[in-house]
């Protein structure tokens, strides 16, 4: 998505102590600029409690920007207080879906040949 100069510049945090953050991303050189992730492959929705916590892994870090990924879907709550605090963006399953197969993350493009009806062919009277 044009974030970070290069691959090192994506960190990867997740783990037991990852104290809410799951990643980095460094949006310039000299890692003045950082973007903290954090990921839930959830069926579920998540709510409020799950940004609350994040807001708070933000603060901190002393962080500026959060993104908030989800397989599935937030409530409505979730999305109130996201709206209500500043610099955090969430990014729901159809969301993630759309950026994936929009930057070519993790799919393939394939070509399909769709065949289609020449009108020309049939205006022409057969003799």
């Amino acid at each position: 998505m044009g974030y970070g100069a290069s691959r090192s510049d994506l960190q990867r945090v997740g783990g037991s102590g990852d104290g809410g953050i799951d990643g980095i991303i460094s949006l310039d050189k000299l890692g003045l600029e950082k973007v903290y992730v954090q990921a839930k492959r959830w069926q579920g929705v998540v709510g409020r409690p799950e940004i609350q916590a994040f807001y708070g892994a933000l603060a901190g870090q002393r962080a500026r920007k959060g993104v908030f990924i989800t397989t599935s879907g937030y409530t409505t709550q979730a999305i109130e207080f996201a709206r209500s605090v500043e610099h955090i963006v969430l990014v729901d399953g159809p969301r993630l879906a759309e950026l994936m197969i929009d930057h070519e993350v993790g799919v393939s493009a394939r070509t399909v040949k769709v065949p289609k009806l020449d009108s020309d062919y049939f205006d022409e009277e057969l003799t």
